[in-house]
């Protein structure tokens, strides 16, 4: 496994591990636990998903393939409930791990037999490429709230113009010195002037029979 610069040893986490071998299971317990790490096992991925329900671990290890519930279903069980942890994934059909790749938790993937470097190496990965993850969906996230915002000023902006017969420049900074005396946001003020014309036109509907 490469990685473009050193990796930072990431202790102390609670990792949940799955996997119907009992051989695998103990190995995966005791050279995490001697890495500093809080490890709960389950053998299948049932009890896996009702620990991480309960739980909420820093890392999922887990078989892709299990009897029952598989490793890949216990994640997405677990996204659909909002558990959303950074997963790496073990299995002796790599074909199998490269399109569990798609899945959004699924950060690492390593393939049986499993080398005690590269499971430590996996999981410092996994953790590593999890925050950026949510670094990137939040900064996705403020990003559309930002453009949703814009869209809402620039709506009651364009409202203000046609009712006040003002420019666009003085629409602004009327918007601008109501919403400070209102002691509000803009975008605030921007939505309360679109329900508000909204609101008109439903009442201009109305009167005139439409």
């Amino acid at each position: 496994m490469k990685t473009d610069q050193p990796l930072k040893r990431t202790n102390n986490l609670r990792i949940a591990v799955a996997d119907d071998e009992t051989d695998t299971r103990h190995f995966l317990r005791e050279i995490l636990g001697h890495a500093g790490h809080t490890v709960f096992d389950a053998p299948n991925g049932e009890q896996l998903v009702e620990h991480c329900r309960s739980a909420r671990p820093d890392l999922i290890v887990t078989d892709l393939r299990m009897p029952g519930l598989t490793g890949a279903q216990a994640v997405d069980a677990l996204n659909q409930v909002g558990v959303l942890a950074p997963v790496v994934l073990i299995t002796g059909h790599p074909e199998a791990a490269t399109n569990m790749e798609e899945n959004s938790c699924v950060m690492a993937c390593l393939t049986k037999p499993v080398k005690p470097v590269d499971l430590l190496a996996a999981v410092d990965l996994a953790m590593k490429r999890f925050a950026q993850f949510r670094r990137a969906a939040e900064e996705a996230a403020s990003l559309r709230q930002a453009l949703e915002d814009r869209k809402a000023i620039e709506r009651a902006k364009g409202n203000v113009m046609k009712r006040l017969r003002v420019d666009e420049d003085e629409a602004y900074r009327r918007l601008q010195r109501v919403a400070s005396e209102r002691n509000a946001k803009l975008v605030e003020l921007a939505r309360q002037i679109i329900a508000a014309d909204e609101i008109y036109q439903q009442l201009d509907r109305q009167q005139h029979g439409h």
